[in-house]
């Protein structure tokens, strides 16, 4: 396996595992609005891909991409600088692997050499598979969004 920046040749694998992005959403989401949605923050993070800010990493061996994760430099509401995980995503055939491991490992060597002591991302309640798997990073919760569906 071999983690390096994004490629503009890999736009289309990337794009392919956007709709991963989908699991673990609230089942009252619309499902095609949610794959639209996911896809767009993909494709725009693909577009700033080159910002200095900004990162893509990809994960491949000799069958392909087998994940990749993006996020970009920003300011926490409280004022501190952190770097934010935008997407995170492995293909079903590398899951438990350490393709996901290997690539917030390229997150954190990146925020350490853009001088970052704090790494935060969103994931949904629902989704408790990535959740695990950040809790096994260190991730720790920080804020809880409720949500209060009417009929």
């Amino acid at each position: 396996m071999h983690l390096r920046r994004y490629e503009e040749a890999d736009r289309p694998a990337v794009l392919a595992l956007a709709p991963r992005l989908t699991e673990g959403v609230a089942p009252w989401r619309s499902s095609e609005k949610v794959l639209t949605a996911v896809t767009e923050w993909v494709a725009d993070a693909l577009e700033r891909s080159g910002d200095p800010a900004s990162f893509v990493y990809v994960a491949e061996d000799s069958d392909g991409i087998a994940g990749f994760v993006s996020g970009e430099q920003r300011t926490h509401w409280s004022g501190d600088p952190e770097l934010y995980v935008g997407e995170l995503v492995v293909a079903p055939a590398y899951e438990g692997r350490g393709v996901g491991r290997a690539l917030m490992d390229a997150v954190t060597a990146h925020a350490r050499r853009c001088g970052l002591s704090t790494i935060s991302l969103e994931t949904g309640a629902a989704n408790a598979n990535a959740r695990a798997f950040y809790g096994r990073l260190g991730f720790a919760e920080e804020d809880v969004k409720l949500t209060k569906t009417l009929s």
